[in-house]
Protein backbone atom coordinates (compact mmCIF):
# COMPACT_ATOMS: atom_id res chain seq x y z
CA UNK A 1 0.00 0.00 0.00
CA UNK A 2 1.42 3.54 -1.10
CA UNK A 3 1.45 6.20 1.89
CA UNK A 4 -0.31 8.32 -0.07
CA UNK A 5 -3.14 6.52 -0.41
CA UNK A 6 -6.17 5.85 2.11
CA UNK A 7 -5.61 2.97 4.27
CA UNK A 8 -9.02 0.40 2.98
CA UNK A 9 -10.47 0.54 6.64
CA UNK A 10 -10.14 4.53 6.88
CA UNK A 11 -13.08 7.04 6.41
CA UNK A 12 -13.72 8.33 3.14
CA UNK A 13 -11.42 10.60 1.95
CA UNK A 14 -11.49 14.03 2.53
CA UNK A 15 -13.00 17.06 0.34
CA UNK A 16 -13.37 20.60 0.91
CA UNK A 17 -11.88 21.02 4.33
CA UNK A 18 -8.36 21.21 6.01
CA UNK A 19 -7.25 17.90 6.98
CA UNK A 20 -5.13 19.19 9.78
CA UNK A 21 -7.74 21.44 11.49
CA UNK A 22 -7.30 22.37 15.37
CA UNK A 23 -10.71 20.70 15.79
CA UNK A 24 -9.24 17.25 14.64
CA UNK A 25 -6.16 17.85 16.60
CA UNK A 26 -6.63 19.22 19.86
CA UNK A 27 -7.71 16.22 21.43
CA UNK A 28 -5.59 14.50 20.10
CA UNK A 29 -2.84 17.06 22.00
CA UNK A 30 -4.98 16.97 24.90
CA UNK A 31 -5.43 13.05 25.41
CA UNK A 32 -1.66 12.39 24.67
CA UNK A 33 -0.54 14.93 27.40
CA UNK A 34 -2.68 12.61 29.94
CA UNK A 35 0.32 10.69 29.99
CA UNK A 36 3.23 13.22 31.11
CA UNK A 37 1.16 15.09 33.36
CA UNK A 38 0.51 12.46 35.42
CA UNK A 39 4.02 11.10 35.47
CA UNK A 40 5.06 14.57 36.70
CA UNK A 41 2.42 15.40 39.00
CA UNK A 42 2.30 12.91 41.36
CA UNK A 43 5.72 14.22 42.26
CA UNK A 44 5.01 16.74 44.66
CA UNK A 45 2.24 14.17 46.24
CA UNK A 46 4.19 11.66 47.54
CA UNK A 47 5.21 12.99 50.97
CA UNK A 48 1.95 14.76 51.53
CA UNK A 49 0.53 10.77 50.79
CA UNK A 50 2.61 9.53 53.16
CA UNK A 51 1.70 11.89 56.00
CA UNK A 52 -2.01 11.25 55.47
CA UNK A 53 -2.08 7.27 54.95
CA UNK A 54 0.50 6.95 57.82
CA UNK A 55 3.28 4.93 55.96
CA UNK A 56 6.93 5.82 55.20
CA UNK A 57 7.74 8.13 52.18
CA UNK A 58 9.94 5.53 50.83
CA UNK A 59 7.02 3.08 50.17
CA UNK A 60 4.92 5.74 48.17
CA UNK A 61 7.44 4.95 45.33
CA UNK A 62 5.61 2.76 43.86
CA UNK A 63 3.13 5.04 43.32
CA UNK A 64 5.63 6.19 40.58
CA UNK A 65 7.09 2.68 39.43
CA UNK A 66 3.78 1.41 38.91
CA UNK A 67 2.47 4.24 36.27
CA UNK A 68 5.79 3.28 34.42
CA UNK A 69 5.69 0.28 34.56
CA UNK A 70 1.84 0.07 33.13
CA UNK A 71 2.92 2.34 30.62
CA UNK A 72 6.45 0.59 29.52
CA UNK A 73 3.83 -2.67 28.36
CA UNK A 74 0.36 -1.18 27.16
CA UNK A 75 2.40 1.92 24.93
CA UNK A 76 2.52 -0.91 22.13
CA UNK A 77 -0.16 -2.71 22.95
CA UNK A 78 -2.54 0.15 22.73
CA UNK A 79 -1.06 0.89 19.49
CA UNK A 80 -1.38 -2.69 18.46
CA UNK A 81 -5.46 -2.14 19.27
CA UNK A 82 -5.43 1.51 17.72
CA UNK A 83 -4.44 -0.77 14.20
CA UNK A 84 -6.96 -3.54 14.85
CA UNK A 85 -10.27 -2.13 16.28
CA UNK A 86 -9.55 1.30 15.58
CA UNK A 87 -7.97 4.51 16.97
CA UNK A 88 -10.46 6.47 18.06
CA UNK A 89 -12.30 3.55 20.19
CA UNK A 90 -9.03 3.01 21.49
CA UNK A 91 -8.01 6.63 22.22
CA UNK A 92 -11.94 6.49 24.00
CA UNK A 93 -11.42 3.75 26.17
CA UNK A 94 -8.14 5.22 27.25
CA UNK A 95 -9.96 8.13 28.25
CA UNK A 96 -12.24 6.43 30.32
CA UNK A 97 -9.37 4.34 32.02
CA UNK A 98 -7.86 7.44 33.17
CA UNK A 99 -11.22 8.87 34.22
CA UNK A 100 -11.86 5.40 36.32
CA UNK A 101 -8.28 5.83 37.91
CA UNK A 102 -8.98 9.59 38.81
CA UNK A 103 -12.05 7.98 40.50
CA UNK A 104 -10.12 5.15 42.59
CA UNK A 105 -7.15 6.80 43.91
CA UNK A 106 -9.17 10.42 44.51
CA UNK A 107 -11.55 8.55 46.81
CA UNK A 108 -8.90 5.76 47.84
CA UNK A 109 -7.74 5.41 51.69
CA UNK A 110 -4.64 3.29 51.32
CA UNK A 111 -1.63 2.69 49.46
CA UNK A 112 -3.07 -0.40 47.57
CA UNK A 113 -6.03 1.22 45.98
CA UNK A 114 -3.85 4.03 44.81
CA UNK A 115 -1.48 1.92 43.38
CA UNK A 116 -4.26 0.27 41.37
CA UNK A 117 -5.55 3.47 40.35
CA UNK A 118 -1.82 4.59 39.16
CA UNK A 119 -1.89 1.53 37.07
CA UNK A 120 -5.28 2.66 35.77
CA UNK A 121 -4.14 6.13 34.87
CA UNK A 122 -0.67 4.21 33.22
CA UNK A 123 -2.71 1.91 31.47
CA UNK A 124 -5.29 4.83 30.15
CA UNK A 125 -3.05 7.04 29.27
CA UNK A 126 -1.08 4.62 26.88
CA UNK A 127 -3.39 5.05 24.20
CA UNK A 128 -3.31 8.78 23.81
CA UNK A 129 0.15 8.87 21.71
CA UNK A 130 -0.03 5.99 19.67
CA UNK A 131 -3.46 6.45 18.50
CA UNK A 132 -2.98 9.91 17.90
CA UNK A 133 -0.15 8.92 15.74
CA UNK A 134 -2.37 6.78 13.52
CA UNK A 135 -5.28 8.73 13.86
CA UNK A 136 -2.35 11.39 11.80
CA UNK A 137 -0.48 9.24 10.08
CA UNK A 138 -4.18 8.12 8.07
CA UNK A 139 -5.55 11.58 7.83
CA UNK A 140 -2.05 11.96 5.87
CA UNK A 141 -3.21 9.20 3.88
CA UNK A 142 -6.13 10.15 3.00
CA UNK A 143 -5.35 13.50 1.66
CA UNK A 144 -1.87 12.29 0.21
CA UNK A 145 0.09 13.61 1.97
CA UNK A 146 3.92 11.75 1.80
CA UNK A 147 6.16 14.43 4.19
CA UNK A 148 5.10 14.06 7.41
CA UNK A 149 2.63 16.73 8.79
CA UNK A 150 5.48 18.70 10.63
CA UNK A 151 3.35 21.15 12.58
CA UNK A 152 1.09 18.61 14.06
CA UNK A 153 3.58 16.11 15.00
CA UNK A 154 5.64 19.09 16.65
CA UNK A 155 2.46 19.92 18.41
CA UNK A 156 1.94 16.41 19.66
CA UNK A 157 5.72 17.08 21.26
CA UNK A 158 4.84 19.90 22.59
CA UNK A 159 1.91 18.22 24.41
CA UNK A 160 4.32 15.97 26.36
CA UNK A 161 6.98 18.80 26.98
CA UNK A 162 4.71 21.68 28.23
CA UNK A 163 2.30 19.33 30.25
CA UNK A 164 5.44 17.44 31.65
CA UNK A 165 6.93 20.62 32.61
CA UNK A 166 3.95 21.97 34.36
CA UNK A 167 3.17 19.01 35.95
CA UNK A 168 5.40 19.10 39.51
CA UNK A 169 4.32 23.43 40.02
CA UNK A 170 0.59 22.48 39.11
CA UNK A 171 0.67 19.39 41.53
CA UNK A 172 2.52 21.64 44.01
CA UNK A 173 -0.64 24.19 43.60
CA UNK A 174 -3.32 21.81 43.97
CA UNK A 175 -1.86 19.57 47.08
CA UNK A 176 -0.66 22.49 48.82
CA UNK A 177 -4.74 24.24 48.49
CA UNK A 178 -6.99 21.13 48.22
CA UNK A 179 -4.79 17.90 49.80
CA UNK A 180 -3.31 15.22 47.83
CA UNK A 181 -6.64 13.82 46.67
CA UNK A 182 -6.52 15.99 43.69
CA UNK A 183 -3.02 14.28 42.30
CA UNK A 184 -6.22 12.01 41.03
CA UNK A 185 -8.97 13.91 40.77
CA UNK A 186 -8.17 16.56 38.58
CA UNK A 187 -7.97 13.86 35.77
CA UNK A 188 -11.75 13.92 36.52
CA UNK A 189 -12.20 17.60 34.93
CA UNK A 190 -9.10 16.73 32.09
CA UNK A 191 -10.89 13.73 30.82
CA UNK A 192 -14.61 14.99 30.78
CA UNK A 193 -12.62 17.77 28.50
CA UNK A 194 -10.74 15.29 25.99
CA UNK A 195 -14.18 12.99 26.26
CA UNK A 196 -16.51 15.65 24.97
CA UNK A 197 -13.80 17.20 22.44
CA UNK A 198 -12.89 13.70 21.10
CA UNK A 199 -16.66 12.80 20.22
CA UNK A 200 -17.61 15.20 18.78
CA UNK A 201 -14.00 16.32 16.77
CA UNK A 202 -12.26 13.17 15.99
CA UNK A 203 -13.68 10.83 13.44
CA UNK A 204 -15.63 7.69 13.98
CA UNK A 205 -13.77 4.55 12.70
CA UNK A 206 -15.11 1.71 10.22
CA UNK A 207 -17.66 -0.12 10.71
CA UNK A 208 -16.67 -3.55 11.93
CA UNK A 209 -16.62 -6.10 8.83
CA UNK A 210 -18.16 -9.18 8.92
CA UNK A 211 -14.86 -11.07 7.49
CA UNK A 212 -12.85 -9.66 10.77
CA UNK A 213 -11.57 -6.96 8.84
CA UNK A 214 -10.69 -3.74 11.04
CA UNK A 215 -12.81 -4.32 13.41
CA UNK A 216 -14.56 -7.56 13.35
CA UNK A 217 -14.15 -11.06 13.74
CA UNK A 218 -15.26 -10.99 17.41
CA UNK A 219 -12.89 -11.19 20.41
CA UNK A 220 -11.31 -14.34 19.49
CA UNK A 221 -10.70 -12.81 16.04
CA UNK A 222 -9.08 -9.80 17.99
CA UNK A 223 -7.07 -11.76 20.62
CA UNK A 224 -5.46 -13.61 16.93
CA UNK A 225 -4.93 -10.39 15.16
CA UNK A 226 -3.72 -8.37 17.98
CA UNK A 227 -1.54 -11.46 19.13
CA UNK A 228 -2.62 -11.70 23.04
CA UNK A 229 0.00 -14.50 23.76
CA UNK A 230 2.92 -12.27 22.55
CA UNK A 231 1.19 -9.26 24.35
CA UNK A 232 0.90 -11.22 27.30
CA UNK A 233 4.50 -12.38 26.81
CA UNK A 234 6.12 -8.91 25.98
CA UNK A 235 4.46 -7.72 29.59
CA UNK A 236 5.86 -10.88 31.25
CA UNK A 237 9.44 -10.15 30.28
CA UNK A 238 8.74 -6.27 30.69
CA UNK A 239 7.64 -6.62 33.67
CA UNK A 240 10.49 -8.54 35.38
CA UNK A 241 13.04 -6.55 33.82
CA UNK A 242 12.15 -3.47 34.87
CA UNK A 243 11.28 -4.90 38.61
CA UNK A 244 15.46 -6.18 37.88
CA UNK A 245 16.70 -2.79 36.66
CA UNK A 246 14.53 -0.92 39.78
CA UNK A 247 16.22 -3.16 42.90
CA UNK A 248 20.06 -2.09 41.22
CA UNK A 249 21.96 -2.37 42.97
CA UNK A 250 21.24 -5.33 44.83
CA UNK A 251 20.34 -7.82 42.07
CA UNK A 252 17.26 -9.56 42.52
CA UNK A 253 18.25 -12.71 40.77
CA UNK A 254 14.74 -14.28 40.86
CA UNK A 255 12.63 -11.16 38.69
CA UNK A 256 16.03 -11.83 36.18
CA UNK A 257 15.30 -15.71 36.20
CA UNK A 258 11.70 -14.95 35.61
CA UNK A 259 12.74 -12.15 32.30
CA UNK A 260 14.84 -15.37 30.85
CA UNK A 261 12.01 -17.87 31.38
CA UNK A 262 9.24 -15.72 29.98
CA UNK A 263 11.69 -14.08 27.30
CA UNK A 264 12.64 -17.20 25.38
CA UNK A 265 9.42 -18.51 24.50
CA UNK A 266 7.92 -15.21 23.84
CA UNK A 267 10.62 -14.73 21.11
CA UNK A 268 10.24 -18.30 19.75
CA UNK A 269 6.49 -17.35 19.36
CA UNK A 270 7.12 -14.17 18.01
CA UNK A 271 9.25 -15.54 15.35
CA UNK A 272 6.83 -17.72 14.20
CA UNK A 273 3.40 -16.14 14.76
CA UNK A 274 1.96 -14.69 11.44
CA UNK A 275 0.88 -11.39 12.74
CA UNK A 276 3.25 -10.98 15.61
CA UNK A 277 2.88 -8.38 18.12
CA UNK A 278 6.79 -7.61 18.40
CA UNK A 279 7.60 -8.21 15.25
CA UNK A 280 11.42 -8.96 15.71
CA UNK A 281 12.28 -9.98 12.61
CA UNK A 282 10.59 -7.14 10.63
CA UNK A 283 12.81 -5.19 13.55
CA UNK A 284 15.82 -6.79 12.83
CA UNK A 285 15.22 -5.96 9.10
CA UNK A 286 14.10 -2.01 9.48
CA UNK A 287 17.47 -0.88 10.90
CA UNK A 288 16.25 2.60 10.48
CA UNK A 289 13.75 1.85 13.01
CA UNK A 290 15.92 0.31 15.52
CA UNK A 291 18.37 3.00 15.61
CA UNK A 292 15.87 5.47 15.86
CA UNK A 293 14.50 3.32 18.92
CA UNK A 294 18.10 3.15 20.56
CA UNK A 295 18.74 6.96 20.06
CA UNK A 296 15.77 7.37 21.91
CA UNK A 297 16.75 5.41 24.70
CA UNK A 298 19.90 6.82 25.28
CA UNK A 299 19.20 10.80 24.74
CA UNK A 300 16.52 9.87 27.52
CA UNK A 301 18.76 8.42 29.60
CA UNK A 302 20.70 12.05 29.62
CA UNK A 303 17.89 14.00 30.31
CA UNK A 304 16.23 12.04 32.88
CA UNK A 305 19.34 11.99 34.66
CA UNK A 306 19.68 15.69 34.60
CA UNK A 307 15.74 15.94 36.15
CA UNK A 308 16.19 13.52 38.97
CA UNK A 309 20.19 13.63 39.67
CA UNK A 310 20.98 16.95 39.02
CA UNK A 311 18.28 17.64 41.17
CA UNK A 312 18.74 15.59 43.64
CA UNK A 313 22.59 16.75 43.67
CA UNK A 314 21.13 20.96 43.70
CA UNK A 315 19.15 20.01 46.95
CA UNK A 316 22.06 17.99 48.77
CA UNK A 317 25.31 18.89 47.88
CA UNK A 318 24.64 22.56 46.76
CA UNK A 319 21.87 23.26 49.62
CA UNK A 320 19.08 24.77 47.01
CA UNK A 321 15.76 24.59 48.38
CA UNK A 322 13.36 22.23 46.47
CA UNK A 323 11.67 24.89 45.13
CA UNK A 324 14.80 27.09 44.22
CA UNK A 325 15.93 23.75 42.24
CA UNK A 326 13.08 22.65 40.66
CA UNK A 327 13.33 27.05 39.15
CA UNK A 328 16.13 26.16 37.90
CA UNK A 329 15.61 23.07 35.44
CA UNK A 330 12.63 25.30 34.24
CA UNK A 331 14.52 27.17 31.28
CA UNK A 332 15.83 23.22 29.96
CA UNK A 333 11.36 22.48 30.04
CA UNK A 334 10.89 26.46 28.26
CA UNK A 335 14.05 26.14 25.21
CA UNK A 336 12.41 22.71 25.04
CA UNK A 337 8.92 23.94 24.57
CA UNK A 338 9.96 27.17 22.25
CA UNK A 339 12.09 25.07 19.63
CA UNK A 340 10.23 22.23 19.12
CA UNK A 341 7.78 23.83 17.02
CA UNK A 342 10.16 25.30 14.44
CA UNK A 343 11.91 22.38 14.31
CA UNK A 344 8.95 19.99 13.42
CA UNK A 345 7.57 22.43 11.06
CA UNK A 346 10.62 22.00 8.37
CA UNK A 347 10.45 18.33 9.06
CA UNK A 348 14.04 18.09 9.50
CA UNK A 349 16.06 14.35 10.70
CA UNK A 350 19.58 14.48 10.47
CA UNK A 351 20.17 18.25 11.71
CA UNK A 352 17.67 17.99 15.13
CA UNK A 353 19.26 14.82 16.15
CA UNK A 354 23.23 16.19 15.17
CA UNK A 355 22.33 18.91 17.46
CA UNK A 356 20.58 16.34 19.92
CA UNK A 357 23.83 14.70 20.16
CA UNK A 358 26.16 17.43 20.25
CA UNK A 359 24.62 19.26 23.13
CA UNK A 360 24.03 16.46 24.87
CA UNK A 361 28.16 15.89 24.71
CA UNK A 362 28.22 19.46 25.92
CA UNK A 363 25.91 19.72 28.43
CA UNK A 364 27.17 16.27 29.89
CA UNK A 365 30.95 17.25 30.01
CA UNK A 366 29.86 20.47 31.53
CA UNK A 367 28.20 18.68 35.07
CA UNK A 368 31.20 16.76 35.22
CA UNK A 369 33.06 20.78 35.85
CA UNK A 370 30.49 21.26 38.19
CA UNK A 371 30.72 22.05 41.65
CA UNK A 372 28.74 22.35 44.87
CA UNK A 373 30.19 26.09 44.81
CA UNK A 374 28.92 26.86 41.10
CA UNK A 375 26.59 29.93 40.59
CA UNK A 376 23.05 29.74 39.79
CA UNK A 377 23.82 31.12 36.54
CA UNK A 378 25.96 28.59 35.38
CA UNK A 379 23.85 25.63 36.24
CA UNK A 380 21.53 28.10 33.93
CA UNK A 381 23.33 27.66 31.52
CA UNK A 382 23.90 23.81 31.79
CA UNK A 383 19.71 23.60 31.58
CA UNK A 384 19.35 25.81 28.53
CA UNK A 385 22.16 23.45 26.83
CA UNK A 386 19.62 20.06 27.95
CA UNK A 387 16.56 22.06 26.73
CA UNK A 388 17.97 21.88 23.28
CA UNK A 389 18.88 18.24 23.34
CA UNK A 390 15.10 17.62 24.72
CA UNK A 391 13.81 19.53 21.63
CA UNK A 392 15.95 18.02 19.10
CA UNK A 393 15.86 14.83 20.23
CA UNK A 394 11.79 14.51 20.36
CA UNK A 395 11.50 16.32 17.31
CA UNK A 396 13.72 14.60 14.96
CA UNK A 397 12.96 10.44 16.32
CA UNK A 398 9.63 11.59 16.50
CA UNK A 399 9.84 12.25 12.38
CA UNK A 400 12.22 9.26 12.03
CA UNK A 401 9.55 7.10 13.54
CA UNK A 402 6.90 8.43 11.31
CA UNK A 403 8.89 7.88 8.03
CA UNK A 404 10.35 4.84 8.47
CA UNK A 405 7.44 2.93 10.84
CA UNK A 406 5.06 1.07 8.08
CA UNK A 407 1.77 3.38 7.91
CA UNK A 408 -0.34 -0.31 8.61
CA UNK A 409 1.83 -0.48 12.23
CA UNK A 410 2.49 2.85 13.32
CA UNK A 411 0.51 2.63 16.39
CA UNK A 412 2.80 -0.22 17.45
CA UNK A 413 5.95 1.00 16.42
CA UNK A 414 4.82 4.10 17.80
CA UNK A 415 4.23 2.52 21.43
CA UNK A 416 7.89 0.70 21.18
CA UNK A 417 9.00 4.37 20.74
CA UNK A 418 7.43 5.50 24.31
CA UNK A 419 8.51 1.98 25.97
CA UNK A 420 12.29 2.61 24.82
CA UNK A 421 11.93 6.25 26.03
CA UNK A 422 10.50 4.62 29.37
CA UNK A 423 13.34 1.94 29.30
CA UNK A 424 15.89 5.42 29.36
CA UNK A 425 14.24 6.61 32.21
CA UNK A 426 13.99 3.41 34.17
CA UNK A 427 18.15 3.49 33.20
CA UNK A 428 18.53 6.95 34.52
CA UNK A 429 17.23 6.23 37.66
CA UNK A 430 19.53 3.25 38.06
CA UNK A 431 22.30 5.10 37.06
CA UNK A 432 21.88 7.65 39.80
CA UNK A 433 20.77 5.14 42.20
CA UNK A 434 24.33 3.49 41.93
CA UNK A 435 26.07 6.94 41.28
CA UNK A 436 24.89 8.15 44.39
CA UNK A 437 24.80 4.90 46.46
CA UNK A 438 27.17 6.27 48.91
CA UNK A 439 26.26 10.04 49.49
CA UNK A 440 25.41 13.17 47.08
CA UNK A 441 28.32 14.71 46.27
CA UNK A 442 30.49 16.63 43.51
CA UNK A 443 32.14 13.39 42.98
CA UNK A 444 29.22 11.47 42.31
CA UNK A 445 28.51 14.11 40.02
CA UNK A 446 31.08 14.08 37.73
CA UNK A 447 30.54 10.41 37.79
CA UNK A 448 27.40 10.81 36.17
CA UNK A 449 28.76 13.45 33.69
CA UNK A 450 31.19 11.21 32.88
CA UNK A 451 28.60 8.48 32.45
CA UNK A 452 26.66 10.78 30.35
CA UNK A 453 29.55 11.55 28.06
CA UNK A 454 29.69 8.12 26.96
CA UNK A 455 26.08 8.09 26.51
CA UNK A 456 26.90 11.24 24.16
CA UNK A 457 29.61 9.57 22.13
CA UNK A 458 26.88 6.63 21.17
CA UNK A 459 24.23 8.82 20.22
CA UNK A 460 26.47 10.90 18.27
CA UNK A 461 27.91 7.87 16.51
CA UNK A 462 23.96 5.91 16.15
CA UNK A 463 23.66 10.08 14.27
CA UNK A 464 26.56 10.66 11.96
CA UNK A 465 27.29 6.69 10.75
CA UNK A 466 23.49 6.19 10.24
CA UNK A 467 23.90 6.35 5.89
CA UNK A 468 19.77 6.94 5.97
CA UNK A 469 20.07 9.81 8.10
CA UNK A 470 21.41 12.20 5.14
CA UNK A 471 20.26 15.67 4.80
CA UNK A 472 16.63 16.93 4.93
CA UNK A 473 14.03 14.43 5.21
CA UNK A 474 11.13 16.00 3.29
CA UNK A 475 9.44 18.75 1.66
CA UNK A 476 7.02 20.02 4.62
CA UNK A 477 3.56 18.97 3.98
CA UNK A 478 1.26 21.41 6.71
CA UNK A 479 0.33 23.36 3.29
CA UNK A 480 -1.81 20.24 1.76
CA UNK A 481 0.48 19.41 -0.89
CA UNK A 482 1.89 16.14 -1.87
CA UNK A 483 5.80 16.00 -0.90
CA UNK A 484 7.80 15.34 -3.90
CA UNK A 485 9.10 11.51 -3.85
CA UNK A 486 12.47 11.11 -1.77
CA UNK A 487 15.46 10.78 -3.65
CA UNK A 488 19.21 11.18 -2.79
CA UNK A 489 20.24 12.86 0.40
CA UNK A 490 16.52 12.28 1.81
CA UNK A 491 15.17 10.21 3.94
CA UNK A 492 12.42 8.54 2.72
CA UNK A 493 9.13 7.22 3.85
CA UNK A 494 8.58 3.72 4.31
CA UNK A 495 6.16 1.99 1.51
CA UNK A 496 6.86 -1.58 2.22
CA UNK A 497 3.83 -3.06 3.46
Amino acid sequence: MSAGRAPADGPAPLSGQQPFSWRFTAPLYLGSSLNPINSAIIATALVPIADGLHVPAGSTAILVTSLYLASAIAQPTAGKLAEVVGPRRVFLGGILLVLLGGLVGGFGANLATLTVARVLIGIGTSAGYPSAMVLIRRRAAQVGLDAPPGKVLGGLAIAGMATAAVGPPLGGLLVGAAGWHWAFLINIPVTAIALAVTVRWVPKDAVPEPDGGPAGGGLRGIARRIDLTGILGFAASMTALIIFLMGLPRADWAALAVFAAAAVPTVWWELRAPEPFFDLRGLAANGPLSRTYLRQALTLIGLYTVMYGVTEWLEAAHGYSATTAGLLLLPMAGVSALLAQPLASRNLVRGPLVASAVTMLAGSAAIVLLTSHSPAIVIVLVMLVFGITSAATTVGNQTALYLEASPRQIGTASGLFRTFSYLGTIVSSVITGLVFHSGVTDRGLHGLGLVLVGAGVAVLLLTVLDRRLMGRAVERADSGVRAPAATGNRLEPNHKH
